[in-house]
């Protein structure tokens, strides 16, 4: 006992590391055996019936058909530009809305706050929303897989509560000294708001990465489906992909389950190298703009 807190006893802790371990093989090993058979070799998929665990030998095939320029590579780029054109205007969006939100005092502040918070609670249907986009003239387009969700109500509230607890005496002196109330956003906002900007970011950005759902509903014409879409089509409903489809000689296809999972493999492995460059700024953002507001 520790200051009058019980330690956990050696008996204890060993329950405890064995549940963690077993947590931990349940998540990891699934993505071991995906990668795996990705790797594998032909033979082996076919002698295992689909699923490797561990490859006897390493066999780059199935990466070298999706990335040979078919349909798996022209996903890929138009998820790399959705993502990124749709992660940087959402960031101008929200962080925009976020400062004006924040400047309290400011003339219609209250009503728009007011829509924004009601926006949390009440969400349009899939008809009225697909009326929006054909409306605009968005369906085939891949603005359809953009505009529609650039601005999330919940990041905009934690990027105003943010902006509300910075120092008003900061604020005030750049006001005094002339600061307009854009100078005040890009020379003090902005610059304070890395933490938040990070993970709201990073929300922004898997949510665009991982979105097929618009790209179902939106996009009839096939060459412009994002790397979701084809993964939804080829690996969860199971359609099989075809030498024309990756443009190569049928003879060289390689078996339908090691593209399936190379397919996989390449739509996880982007967020997983981006997620441990913002952790560090996750918990902090995330409990500066829960906390207070």
């Amino acid at each position: 006992m520790i200051d009058g807190v019980a330690m956990p006893g050696p008996s204890e802790r060993t329950i405890k590391g064995i549940v963690l371990t077993i947590a931990c093989a349940l998540v990891i090993l699934p993505f071991v055996g995906i990668v795996s058979t990705s790797l594998a070799t032909p033979e082996q998929v076919t002698e295992a019936g689909g699923f490797v665990l561990l490859p006897t030998g390493i066999d780059l095939s199935a990466y070298r058909m999706i990335f040979a320029g078919g349909v798996v590579t022209q996903a890929l780029w138009i998820s790399v530009i959705v993502t990124a054109v749709g992660t940087a205007l959402s960031l101008a969006l929200t962080t925009t809305l976020g400062w004006a939100l924040s400047r309290r005092g400011a003339f219609g502040v209250r009503a728009m706050l007011l829509l924004v918070l009601i926006s949390l609670l009440f969400s349009p249907g899939i008809i009225p929303s697909y009326l929006v986009v054909q409306r605009l003239g968005l369906l085939d387009s891949l603005w359809a897989l953009i505009i529609p969700t650039s601005i999330s109500a919940f990041n905009v509230v934690v990027v105003r509560a943010f902006f509300v607890q910075l120092p008003a005496e900061v604020i005030d002196a750049a006001r005094i000294d002339g600061a307009s109330e854009w100078q005040l956003f890009w020379r003090i906002g902005l610059p304070l708001s890395k933490p938040v900007l990070a993970v709201v970011g990073l929300f922004y950005g898997v949510g665009y990465w991982n979105a097929f759902f618009n790209a179902l509903l939106y996009m009839s014409d096939a060459s412009k489906w994002p790397l979701q879409l084809v993964l939804r089509t080829y690996v969860v409903d199971g359609a099989q992909l075809g030498s024309q489809d990756l443009g190569i000689d049928a003879a060289a296809m390689p078996p339908q389950t090691s593209l399936q999972m190379a397919i996989l493999v390449v739509s996880v492995v982007p967020v997983l190298l981006v997620y441990p460059f913002l952790q560090r700024h996750f918990a902090k953002g995330m409990l500066t703009g829960a906390v207070k507001g």
